[in-house]
């Protein structure tokens, strides 16, 4: 098949002149048309310098992205909170810095409870007592998590409204 394909290449050109003076040239004889004798120059031959490989590494998108480390410095791992209100402020550490379109989202007990910002200071109001989980992550505008944080506990107290309504007997002192 390449040997046909390689002789219908070196077809026989035609050259003619039309009643108006125009040339023309065709692979298909017409009359008072001359056979062109083509040289070794007309030879169209072309040749590709070797492509260079690209490893498949550097192709990834991921290695236009960054790759963050997200951590929450404060409060600290199993620390309790004491706060009637239930106020408290989360501060977190997020490297490289956030790009273009990349924010931090704060989930308390895996619920996304803030909007995302640029910030790394998230100030809580209201949160109810008790044990809860707390995890910093990266987010695009589209939502996609590039990036969490280990997940930390803390523990909320906050004073009770029920008092006792007569204080607790206390043992008296006797003499004799």
């Amino acid at each position: 098949m390449l040997c046909l394909l390689s002789m219908a290449v070196q077809a026989t050109v035609y050259k003619w002149v039309d009643k108006d003076g125009n040339v023309h040239y065709s692979d298909q004889p017409h009359t008072n048309a001359q056979q062109v004798q083509l040289g070794s120059n007309t030879d169209n031959q072309l040749s590709m310098a070797p492509v260079p490989s690209i490893p498949a590494a550097t192709t990834t998108s991921t290695e236009n992205k960054p790759r963050y480390q997200v951590s929450i410095i404060s409060p600290e791992h199993e620390q309790t909170i004491r706060d009637n209100a239930g106020d408290f402020t989360v501060s977190g550490t997020v490297q490289p810095s956030l790009a273009s379109g990349h924010y931090l989202q704060l989930y308390i007990d895996g619920v996304a409870t803030t909007d995302a910002q640029h910030s790394t200071v998230f100030a809580l109001n209201n949160i109810d007592r008790g044990e809860h989980r707390l995890q910093l992550k990266v987010v695009q505008q589209n939502g996609k998590i590039l990036a969490s944080s280990s997940e930390i506990t803390i523990f909320l107290h906050q004073a009770g409204l029920i008092k006792p309504a007569f204080p607790a007997p206390g043992v008296k002192n006797r003499k004799g």
